[in-house]
């Protein structure tokens, strides 16, 4: 008899022992609905499009960097010999932002400085331009990302409500967590969206930021250099 109860009891707390459920991000997504699905699609679709834009504008501000330490003083070499087309060829050669500012101020020898500085700046501003390429489309994932995972809350929280006025004093646990699952993932989603593409833009200013310095330093050597008494 006592044997018989200790191999029931034993039964029984092998029974009650609760059995651990996992859940993939596939899982997870799916169980969002189909108002889930679509903004975590959306959202994904931003983050390809952050992760490409910070690559692509990454690899052309490393590029635009790039200058031989020796390219000022050829260029002063040259300005000073009077060899204009070399400098000019050294600056095509070169084909970085800054080689540009200075060959468009070489294209302007001759002329006062201050339109010398003019041409140079204008054609600075256009160089900046070309570097900030498609950077505030970054700016605007960083911040559109968390509130459309927000709008994705929102939706979540109502069909939960829903179903709790609609349960008639008996609610479907499973449509009220499909609520919640839509709400709880697209918070998640838009939120790692947006950090991505907050990090990407601040970096690619930073890098953009140098390139400006270099271009700046660079013009007013040049300048500094025309300026000079012969």
């Amino acid at each position: 008899m006592l044997s018989f109860n200790l191999q029931e009891g034993a039964e029984l707390l092998t029974e009650e022992q609760p059995v651990e459920k996992t859940l993939s991000i596939i899982e997870l997504i799916g169980s969002g609905g189909l108002a889930g699905q679509v903004i975590i699609a959306v959202l994904f679709i931003l983050l390809i499009m952050a992760v490409y834009i910070y690559f692509e504008r990454l690899f052309a501000i490393k590029d635009a960097s790039k200058i031989d330490a020796n390219f000022m003083n050829q260029i002063k070499d040259h300005v000073s010999n009077g060899k204009i087309d070399s400098a000019q060829m050294l600056c095509a050669q070169v084909n970085t932002p800054v080689s540009r500012l200075i060959n468009k101020g070489i294209t302007r020898i001759g002329k006062p400085l201050e339109d010398i500085n003019t041409a140079i700046e204008s054609a600075g501003r256009l160089e900046v331009y070309g570097l900030e390429k498609n950077v505030s489309v970054l700016a605007t994932i960083s911040g559109a990302a968390p509130m459309i995972g927000f709008l994705g809350t929102v939706i979540g929280m109502i069909l939960s409500i829903f179903e709790i006025a609609n349960s008639g004093g008996q609610i479907d646990i499973k449509l009220l967590a499909d609520g919640l699952y839509t709400a709880m993932t697209t918070t998640v989603a838009g939120l790692i969206v947006g950090i991505v593409g907050y990090i990407a833009y601040n970096h690619l200013v930073v890098k953009t930021d140098k390139v400006v310095y270099q271009m700046e330093a660079n013009s007013l050597e040049f300048l500094d250099h025309l300026n000079e008494p012969i």
